[in-house]
């Protein structure tokens, strides 16, 4: 499962495509829009991707967990539009048979997903608004 979603992500929804019996450990990861961000208040984010590659790359990244911890199976829910601040902007949920790999197929989409995903930030404050590439 992979996903850009210009609706609330449901955290349970992407827990449940991917968990199953065959897995003792589901880890959930949930990054929100905070209130802050370089020293700035944030009052609302706008998120934007360009969707075809933005897929193309999450599945990319979901066939090499697959091939690097095999067994362990990979949701990704990104929003685009608007978000409210304490609402989640991605959601990462991994099912895997055990904990370290659970958290090291995790760490491994978190920090792919920021580096190769074309998706950008749109950050406003009480002052303007500022564009910010993912990987900040």
């Amino acid at each position: 499962m992979v996903e850009l979603s210009p609706h609330p992500i449901d955290v349970r929804a992407v827990e449940a495509a991917v968990a199953g019996i065959d897995c003792g450990a589901l880890l959930s990861f949930v990054g929100t829009a905070r209130d802050h961000n370089r020293g700035r208040v944030v009052t609302g984010l706008e998120y934007e991707a360009y969707a075809p590659m933005a897929l193309a790359e999450l599945g990319k990244i979901r066939a090499e967990i697959a091939e690097r911890w095999p067994g362990v199976r990979l949701g990704v829910v990104h929003r685009v539009g608007a978000v409210a601040l304490g609402e989640p902007a991605v959601v990462i949920v991994v099912a895997a048979a055990h904990r370290a790999e659970a958290y090291d197929a995790s760490r491994y989409a978190i920090e792919e997903l920021k580096s190769r995903v074309p998706v950008w930030k749109r950050e406003h404050y009480a002052d303007g608004t500022d564009w910010i590439a993912n990987r900040s």
